[in-house]
């Protein structure tokens, strides 16, 4: 099969799909890969590397793009939506419940669409969204910590406090790999942690493996509105598999937080769980609403390129030798890659995003006849 890898376009996107050592490994396999030219750069990987493992170094995003597979980390943006095409198969993350758009073009297109973040694995767990749910969870504590210092609008306050003066209250709405990963970092930081989630067995688990170090709270309504008007940093850390994120925060809880505090919603690839959230960028990462700061961009790990691409590569390629040695067969020999189909041939195949959109949908077992 001729692989493509395109350089990532999205604003200070520098995560690369394939690092070179999983290029080899493809090229071992009998696969030709055409790689564009300082794709790996914003991760630091030379042209010279990719082609020592044996890929051929390409001019334009046309040329990866012109391929049988497309290997990417983030959905395409608008400008790539003409590369789309029916047969081409793409490998990539897509959160398509939270881009209209996107779903619309690649329906249109006939395009065969597999989404990281929808695979499973034999136990349920999403092991191709994990690697970048661990880096977003420790950056929201990290980057939350750091818009809460007051030339950057916040309330002036150190996360974790000072012998004599209190630390930041931080809640995390959602327990998941993303809030325990969130909630782990903020503990080490000193700060005072309180995580909410629906589940009262994770809220047990989050309970014993922090030896009981940080408060667990049930989602409902009352306690998530008393746990905001408290936060100093909210973290939101809800995640639907494939479907969008329900609004847990609504804009009248807003009103209620204290001037200055911050809220950092790891959700907003998917929609977001806080009602006032919109996607940003990392070049203008924050908004004000209410007095609260409002950090909401949507490609966090892409500010970790070095860390984030090998994360991230570690657990796709596996994935990515198998649908490029057996193409849709090897969906159909495992149930859970299965489930990382989105679109096939005009047809979608993730019932959640018919569900968000109003678009009729199958199941990826009905598309594939399995």
């Amino acid at each position: 099969m001729i692989i493509g890898i395109p350089k990532e376009i999205k604003t200070l996107e520098n995560r690369v799909s394939m690092t070179p050592g999983a290029v080899e490994a493809l090229v071992r396999q009998g696969h030709s890969v055409l790689v564009e030219t300082g794709a790996g750069a914003g991760s630091g990987l030379s042209d010279g590397e990719y082609t020592q493992a044996g890929a051929k170094i390409v001019p334009t995003a046309a040329d990866a793009w012109g391929t049988e597979m497309v290997i990417k980390v983030k959905e395409p943006i608008a400008s790539e939506y003409g590369f789309l095409r029916k047969d081409l198969t793409l490998f990539t993350y897509l959160h398509l419940a939270a881009e209209e758009k996107l779903t619309k073009a690649m329906l249109e297109s006939g395009v065969t669409g597999i989404a990281y973040e929808t695979v499973e694995d034999k136990v349920g767990s999403l092991p191709l969204l994990t690697p970048m749910s661990e880096v977003a969870g420790r950056m929201a504590t990290q980057v939350g910590a750091h818009h809460l210092e007051k030339h950057q609008g916040g309330r002036g306050m150190l996360l974790g406090g000072v012998p004599g003066v209190p630390p930041a209250q931080v809640v995390v709405i959602g327990g998941g790999v993303v809030g325990t990963n969130a909630a782990r970092i903020a503990m080490g930081m000193g700060a005072r942690v309180m995580v909410i989630d629906l589940s009262h067995h994770r809220l047990q688990y989050l309970d014993d493996i922090f030896d009981g170090r940080l408060m667990t709270v049930s989602s409902t309504e009352p306690n998530i509105r008393a746990a905001v008007k408290q936060a100093d940093l909210l973290i939101g850390a809800v995640l639907v598999p494939g479907a969008k994120a329900p609004k847990l925060v609504t804009r009248d809880m807003i009103g209620t937080m204290k001037e200055g505090s911050v809220i950092v919603d790891v959700a907003v690839d998917q929609g977001g769980c806080v009602e006032t959230i919109k996607a940003t960028t990392h070049d203008n990462p924050t908004y004000v609403v209410d007095n609260v700061v409002h950090y909401g961009v949507a490609n966090m790990p892409g500010a970790v390129p070095r860390t984030s691409t090998f994360a991230l590569v570690n657990q796709t390629l596996p994935y990515a030798l198998r649908i490029a040695g057996r193409g849709l067969d090897a969906l159909r020999e495992d149930p859970g890659l299965a489930l990382g189909l989105n679109t096939l041939g005009g047809t979608l195949t993730c019932p959640a995003v018919g569900e968000a959109f109003g678009i009729d949908a199958v199941t990826p077992a009905q598309a594939l006849g399995i």
